[in-house]
């Protein structure tokens, strides 16, 4: 594994699909001046779940600029996989800011693989539906994108089986509208094969994968009854298909969950083995009483029957053999990188022992201010 320090995302470049409004309002608000703008707050959804905060266009720079530059490294072929466990604010729209996430750093993402690739497969197991993904590319057939999520009285309240795309895009939209309580074993059932015929199907050159920690059990806000093998399963499935893939966090309200969660994950790519047993570390007793990596499941009704998940399959099966196949792309000149030059260090970052990341050691590539 290489680890890299990414270049921060420009207004520039959020502004190759959000509103030029609603980017320059995140640069220049601030918790000082935010309640002089009750319009502007109202108009791009600011407030309530998606707060004012120091810093914020910062924090947004940062994780998009990492899943920008991600994007690149799979563009120019110089990684295989990229992760950027920051990434993944599946939410946000062109013009507002929705559950916690401000600049959807995955469509900036997915457009600039689209210089490059015919067809990109996006993948979102977030307990949440990804529809800020899905309405960006509603309507093209260039991006299919597929969520499993829980539906019925749970945010964002879309996601239906039957929403399917429109024009171009029709049937390139794939929802899987899941209850309370699934486990490891009956998510397996319905993700194997469903994204088995995805790929036989769309047959995409590079995929993304969104990989929200809150579809695990014991999450805050989520309902979902999944351990970190049931999870994983997910991401290491999706790698054994040998396509490019860029894997992302998202959601997760139980911080050392997803902690304990995406670090596993890692390993699962690396396909190095990890232990149970969580070494000691600065943080160590987070992780009490058992200080062990993984998350039992919890008795649990598990509210999706055999005769639902059948019916969900087949209902995404059949709108998948109604495809015409793959869709080609005409030849047509590549528009230039979002980023032009390799801003990365040429060199595996060297790792920080946990006394210095805490302390923050200044670092000549950072891109923010030294904390105090």
């Amino acid at each position: 594994m290489e680890v890299y320090r990414p270049s921060l995302a420009t207004q520039g470049m959020m502004k190759e699909y959000h509103s030029a409004d609603y980017v320059n309002f995140m640069k220049t608000v601030n918790v000082d001046t935010f309640h002089e703008n009750t319009s502007l707050l109202q108009q791009f959804n600011m407030g309530d779940d998606c707060p004012i905060f120091e810093g914020l266009f910062d924090y947004c720079s940062t994780y998009t600029g990492a899943s920008l530059n991600a994007a690149h490294r799979l563009n120019n072929k110089t990684s295989e996989i990229a992760i950027n466990w920051s990434g993944g604010l599946h939410h946000a729209k062109k013009t507002q800011a929705s559950g916690f996430c401000y600049v959807n750093d995955i469509v900036l993402a997915i457009l600039e693989l689209l210089k490059y690739h015919a067809r990109v497969l996006y993948i979102d197991i977030d307990i949440h539906h990804g529809d800020g993904v899905e309405e960006a590319f509603y309507h093209t057939d260039r991006c299919m994108t597929v969520s499993f999520h829980k539906y019925g009285q749970f945010f964002p309240g879309t996601g239906d089986v039957v929403d399917t795309g429109i024009r171009e895009g029709q049937g390139y939209s794939i929802n899987a509208p899941l209850k309370s309580g699934i486990d490891d074993k009956t998510y397996d059932k319905l993700f194997k094969p469903v994204m088995q015929a995805v790929m036989d199907t769309y047959q995409p050159s590079v995929v993304v994968l969104q990989c929200g920690a809150d579809s695990l059990a014991n999450d805050r806000l989520g309902v979902f009854n999944l351990t970190l093998e049931g999870h994983a399963k997910c991401v290491k499935f999706m790698k054994n298909f040998n396509v490019p893939l860029m894997v992302l966090g998202g959601g997760g309200y139980n911080i050392r969950n997803v902690a304990r969660c995406w670090a596993y994950e890692t390993a699962v790519l690396l396909e190095k083995p990890i232990s149970d047993d969580i070494p000691m570390n600065d943080f160590i007793q987070y992780y009490g009483p058992d200080y062990r990596l993984s998350i039992p499941q919890l008795p649990l009704e598990n509210c999706n029957s055999s005769e639902y998940l059948s019916k969900i399959r087949v209902q995404i099966l059949e709108q998948l053999r109604q495809l015409k196949g793959a869709p080609s792309v005409e030849m047509q000149e590549v528009p230039p990188d979002l980023i032009q030059t390799e801003l990365v260090e040429s060199h595996p970052d060297q790792r920080m022992t946990e006394s210095e990341r805490g302390a923050h050691v200044h670092h000549r590539s950072e891109f923010y201010d030294k904390y105090e």
